[in-house]
């Protein structure tokens, strides 16, 4: 999951230079720990214990950004997402593979892990950049990351779209379902994790199951949640 997984950027834009993401990967290493994912204990990520605290060090110490570190936790719908990949890999063995508003790269490390062919992990956060460098090093996986948001796109080069947890806005989560619809009518295969978001879908979706997520109350309201996968069918 990534706030910013969304075209615009709230705060000010930081820079992408060698020498801005390897301070980045600095403020990163310096104030998370590798741990690994509960529900994905065969990935490790560097992930925080408090959000405030990190969300002040965030604004503190980088020119005053303020974007919460949705990088820094293993949100709900992607570890379920990672885990269905994980359990069932021929959901992405041999394919293209692209993850939508990637956050850590959680999903698309598991991706790659499963034998998708190719992984290119999206999103427009710089902290996600760096986070996904970091993780997918760590992992010994290869993502190609790509600092935009694809909603919209045709994506011609793709054969599924992973994401975990969109549902959260009901603007993103209106344009992911008609942008998401779209690519299943020409044949993507479209799945989503959602631990039941305010705006998730009611229709035009398969379940493809569900797991009980352990999460934090540092993120959540709740220690276990209950995540389902679900497949975007065409309008």
């Amino acid at each position: 999951m990534s706030l910013t997984a969304q075209s615009a950027v709230p705060g000010p834009v930081l820079a992408r230079t060698a020498e801005s993401m390897e301070r980045y990967m600095d403020f990163i290493r310096g104030r998370t720990a590798l741990t690994r994912v509960p529900l994905v204990p065969e990935i490790e990520l560097y992930q925080a214990t408090e959000m405030t605290e990190l969300w002040r060090a965030t604004a503190a110490d980088l020119e005053g950004w303020d974007d919460s570190p949705f990088w820094a936790f293993p949100w709900a719908g992607g570890q379920a997402l990672a885990r269905h990949v994980l359990d069932n890999p021929d959901v992405v063995a041999g394919l293209r593979v692209a993850d939508f508003g990637t956050g850590s790269g959680l999903v698309a490390i598991a991706a790659s892990m499963a034998g998708a062919s190719r992984v290119v992990a999206y999103d427009v956060d710089p902290f996600c950049e760096a986070a996904v460098r970091l993780n997918t090093a760590h992992n010994g996986v290869v993502v190609d990351f790509q600092a935009r948001s694809p909603l919209g796109e045709d994506l011609p080069d793709v054969d599924v779209v992973l994401a975990g947890d969109v549902f959260y806005q009901r603007d993103m989560a209106e344009r992911f379902l008609v942008w998401g619809r779209a690519l299943a009518g020409r044949g993507v295969r479209v799945l989503a994790g959602d631990p039941g978001r305010l705006y998730s879908p009611q229709e035009g979706v398969r379940d493809r199951g569900a797991h009980d997520v352990p999460t934090s109350t540092a993120i959540e309201d709740r220690l276990v949640m209950r995540t389902w996968i679900l497949e975007l069918l065409p309008e």
